[in-house]
């Protein structure tokens, strides 16, 4: 991995969320949004034939890409998702899969929501906090946690638009996870000109939000 992960989301600002129920529409999903300039993936394990999908999209993946897993829960699912060739884990809660990405050297983006989950989160070890699920506290929320933890590297995810996407890298988020907003129903066999569409628009935020906030 070109620079670790929390360094690869500060400097992308962007983690693409794809699951859907069409696992070929996945990998054709995947490839558009790097086609279109998108850097970091992550393929949810509730996608179907996941582990497939995540293989084929590894194999497809220009150089300076990151593929990684999703919904990651279990010892097993970390086991599975690496074996398929992902990169980094992402999980929506902290699951034993945080303990066990890291014993295995793996990045880890470890899911929490509460200041005692984020605290948890990063005594486990986790390469940078997933704040899940964003939809529940908005920008204002992600706000108030930078407040005791300025430091702490947080990745909104969970019913993040365009102009959530914005006001989250404006309040410190070293990136943002977007799923449904950007996707919408590429992964299931969908539009792929209306997904370069709404990419071309995450993109254009990311580019005004500039590098990630330190500190």
């Amino acid at each position: 991995m070109n620079g670790t992960l929390e360094d690869r989301l500060a400097r992308e600002r962007i983690l693409a969320i794809v699951r859907g129920s069409d696992p070929d529409a996945a990998i054709r999903t995947a490839v558009t949004l790097m086609e279109c300039g998108i850097r970091i993936l992550e393929v949810s394990l509730v996608t179907a034939d996941a582990l497939r999908v995540i293989s084929e999209i590894v194999k497809a993946a220009p150089d300076g890409c990151l593929i990684g897993a999703g919904t990651v829960l279990s010892r097993s699912d970390v086991s599975a998702a690496a074996g398929a060739g992902a990169s980094f884990m992402v999980t929506p809660a902290l699951a034993e899969s945080v303990a066990e990405s890291v014993a295995l050297g793996i990045p880890v983006l470890a899911g929490a929501f509460t200041p005692s989950e984020v605290v948890r989160a990063l005594d486990l070890g986790a390469a940078a906090v997933k704040l899940f699920p964003m939809s529940l506290g908005g920008p204002a929320y992600l706000r108030a946690l930078r407040g005791p933890f300025p430091a702490v590297p947080f990745v909104p995810v969970g019913g993040v638009d365009a102009a959530v996407a914005r006001d989250c890298l404006a309040s410190g988020a070293i990136a943002v996870g977007v799923g449904g907003p950007l996707i919408g129903d590429a992964a299931r066999g969908g539009d792929l000109a209306a997904l370069r569409t709404r990419a071309a628009e995450f993109l254009a935020v990311v580019g005004e939000s500039g590098t990630g906030v330190e500190g």
